[in-house]
């Protein structure tokens, strides 16, 4: 934390602008020994200028240096950001010579890092920087956003408060039983303020459901047997040729992959095999990939021919599927009806075909029925957007649960307070108000460098 670290914070390649980021103590006198222009060290905070970036007697680039002074950056730190033209020739030199001159290349994420470290931000709203960059749709960005405007960090803070005042309200009344004037702390407080609690966090998982579908998209496979038309509803969601279609049994042997939208939430679309007993090794490798990515998925698509009555291969398929997040796809409608919909009638089904402009139309409604993709898009709702937030929310409902089943054996409310307090550091290191040094290391390197 005492060091100066320096990134390159935009992508390297060609383009107009390249930044390098400075930020530390001697951030601003480092970058004033190569800078020909102003004196940096007596300019005001938040004030860009104009000149060259300079190595002794030659000149490197001309720039735009831009000095923010702490405490008020986003490190709160001194950041010195160089605007110079893109090019990795250029930037790079600029690194180099910011390195030679006392600066340290930074960590990934370490600009981030110190935000949280010195609180500027918390860890959920570190955690929304990473997300935001990575977003794959607008919804997906409203909602690291909000994060980051510190939502998810305010609805855990309340939560706190409400247990932060049980406690006190326990502890007082264990400590001075003597004063009258105080509250009395009854096992039915506890239980109501509980279960008050507990819906809470019913709500946010329940929540997170939706959160994930956002900001990961939906993992979708389309399987069945071959030739029922799984590559041309393929091609047909993307609008594109991306699957080979021919009538020749086997065509798709490996996966091919895809990714389209809808309602702004992303679907990423797998089509996978023919599933069938086949001899030809490459064709069999394919098939026993197809089938292992049937419990990995959020939504499958298994497509039949609904001009042929049911193989064994078709009933064998309806059986290996989670019926919940199963739409069987009943293809070629455009042909006479072969099919006993008595076999597929605990299942989600929709009607298509791949020959008319809207053949599919009623897929994509399904699909946005199933994953209730316009109640999505249009509510403004607190998410937990990743694993280590869920887990800690969990493992504090559960919690919860213990203490209203500790409550209905008659167990003594001072022996509560230590699952209250469980819970109670839990939610502090959903926001990082309690953290390990690991967790942080860990979070962290998944970021780019120079955020």
């Amino acid at each position: 934390m005492k060091d100066t670290i320096v990134a390159i914070s935009t992508a390297l390649g060609k383009g107009a602008i390249s930044i390098v980021r400075i930020s530390g103590e001697n951030a601003i006198p480092i970058v004033n020994e190569i800078f020909m222009g102003k004196d940096l060290t007596t300019a005001p905070s938040h004030t860009i200028h104009y000149g060259y970036i300079k190595e002794k007697e030659e000149l490197i680039d001309e720039v735009l240096v831009t000095i923010m002074k702490s405490p008020r950056t986003f490190t709160m730190e001194d950041i010195v950001e160089i605007n110079c033209h893109g090019g990795i020739i250029t930037t790079n030199r600029i690194l180099e010579i910011i390195l030679l001159h006392g600066a340290r290349i930074a960590e990934a994420g370490e600009f981030t890092k110190r935000a949280f470290l010195n609180g500027r931000i918390d860890l959920t709203q570190a955690e929304a920087v990473m997300d935001l960059i990575e977003s794959k749709s607008d919804i997906a960005r409203r909602q690291a956003l909000g994060q980051l405007q510190g939502k998810l960090s305010n609805h855990i803070q309340n939560l706190r408060e409400k247990i932060k005042d049980l406690l006190a309200s326990i502890e007082v009344n264990i400590d001075y039983p003597e004063y009258y004037d105080i509250e009395i702390v009854t096992i039915d407080k506890i239980k109501a303020t509980s279960k008050e609690l507990l819906k809470e966090l019913e709500k946010l998982l329940e929540d997170a459901k939706s959160g994930s579908v956002i900001k990961e998209g939906i993992k979708t496979i389309i399987i069945g047997r071959p030739n029922v038309g799984k590559s041309s509803i393929l091609n047909s969601l993307l609008g594109q040729e991306k699957a080979i279609v021919t009538d020749i049994e086997g065509t798709t042997r490996d996966i091919v992959e895809g990714n389209i939208n809808i309602d702004g939430i992303c679907l990423n679309m797998i089509d996978t095999a023919g599933i069938r007993n086949t001899e030809d090794k490459i064709e069999k490798i394919g098939v026993e990939k197809s089938l292992s990515l049937i419990n990995d998925a959020n939504l499958i698509l298994l497509v039949l021919n609904g001009a042929e009555v049911l193989t064994e291969q078709d009933l064998e398929l309806l059986k290996k599927v989670d019926k919940e997040k199963t739409i069987v796809v009943l293809n070629k409608n455009d042909l006479e009806s072969k099919l006993q919909e008595k076999d597929i009638k605990d299942f989600q089904v929709v009607s298509t075909n791949t020959k008319e402009e809207d053949g599919i139309r009623c897929l994509k409604e399904k699909i946005k029925d199933l994953f209730n993709l316009e109640k999505i898009e249009n509510i403004d709702t607190t998410y937990l957007s990743n694993a280590r937030q869920v887990s800690l929310i969990k493992k504090s409902y559960d919690i919860l649960m213990n203490i209203l089943d500790e409550i209905e054996k008659d167990l003594p409310i001072d022996m509560l307070t230590i699952d209250l307090k469980n819970i109670f550091d839990l939610l502090g290191e959903v926001i990082g108000e309690e953290y390990s040094e690991e967790i942080i290391d860990h979070l962290f390197a998944n970021f780019c460098v120079g955020k």
